[in-house]
């Protein structure tokens, strides 16, 4: 999975080793970036698609489906842990706040940022990535790992 990503900056160009990509331009090439890193596009292409309406529906329950809990959030500047949907649901304002809202609303799938850690909406508003459900890793759920205001 090894790759060499070339950047010019200020006139220079910058080689970067590793697995980072720098988001697509088109579907087609996002499609391209998620295989190479995940497998297959179609989980995560849909889950965006998923968070993105439930999120500009307001629909807090949908929202709260696809978390993984136990999940981390920042309240009023202290660290909580949110165990459960129900939790979750009732925290949503404090978690999802104007400004999460505002990158998910924002966010196109092509301009979406994927590297091993998973796929980054915004300016790292939300990720999201894949969750193992057995030792062997065969079965995987994408699910929002990280919310950041």
């Amino acid at each position: 999975m090894g790759m060499l990503i070339r950047m010019i900056v200020g006139g220079l160009l910058i080689g970067l080793a590793g697995t980072t990509v720098a988001a697509a331009q088109t579907a087609a090439e996002m499609n391209e970036t998620l295989d190479e890193i995940f497998g297959d596009h179609a989980p995560y292409r849909a889950f965006f698609e998923k968070l993105k309406k439930a999120v500009a529906d307001n629909d807090r329950k949908t929202v709260a489906s696809l978390v993984e809990y136990p999940f981390k959030a920042r309240i009023n500047d202290k660290s909580v842990t949110i165990g459960d949907a129900a939790h979750f649901t009732a925290d949503y304002d404090k978690v999802f706040t104007d400004t999460v809202k505002k990158a998910v609303n924002n966010q196109t799938y092509p301009k979406l940022f994927a590297n091993w850690q998973g796929v980054m909406v915004g300016d790292g508003e939300v990720w999201f990535n894949g969750i193992c459900g057995d030792d062997s890793c065969s079965q995987q759920t994408v699910r929002i790992i990280a919310v950041n205001d």
